[in-house]
């Protein structure tokens, strides 16, 4: 019955500073009114929502203002320099990896790999893929170049 993900909300303090930002990320909209806008993650099959608030809420927590969009192996290696010429500066992952990132963060257990940034109004974002394969499930998180060189 469920095949994936449809939509995903956000709340934003300026829509149309979001619109900018979402519309560096290649996302196309889909529409919008006043205080929302939808713009396509995969045309026709997910969607995230923008709704401007007076006030987004803090503290942030990761259950209720972040999601990732998914991207192909061959194309995660390249996030960062992707993100960078948007003007978008990746993050750290709270768990792990140098800040600013060099590269993205893999966790061989569940086998993928992933870059993080934040939208205007600090909603965290994640570009991230599946790896071929899993490695033991020992919990270490591990940078992509280190995780290439241990697949070998």
């Amino acid at each position: 019955m469920i095949r994936g993900l449809y939509e995903a909300h956000l709340p934003v303090g300026d829509l149309e500073r979001s619109i900018a930002f979402y519309q560096k990320l290649d996302l196309e909209l889909a529409w919008r009114d006043e205080d929302t806008a939808f713009f396509w993650v995969e045309k026709g099959k997910s969607w995230i929502g923008l709704w401007e608030t007076e006030k987004v809420e803090t503290p942030y927590h990761p259950s209720l203002r972040h999601f990732a969009f998914g991207c192909e192996f061959e194309e995660i290696e390249d996030a960062i320099a992707w993100l960078q010429e948007r003007g978008i500066q990746p993050r750290k992952d709270a768990r792990f990896e140098p800040n600013p990132p060099t590269e993205p963060t893999v966790r061989p257990h569940q086998a993928n790999a992933s870059v993080y940034f934040d939208d205007p109004d600090g909603n965290s974002l994640e570009i991230m893929c599946t790896l071929p394969f899993a490695m033991e499930p020992d919990g270490v998180r591990m940078l992509f170049s280190d995780w290439k060189k241990s697949r070998k």
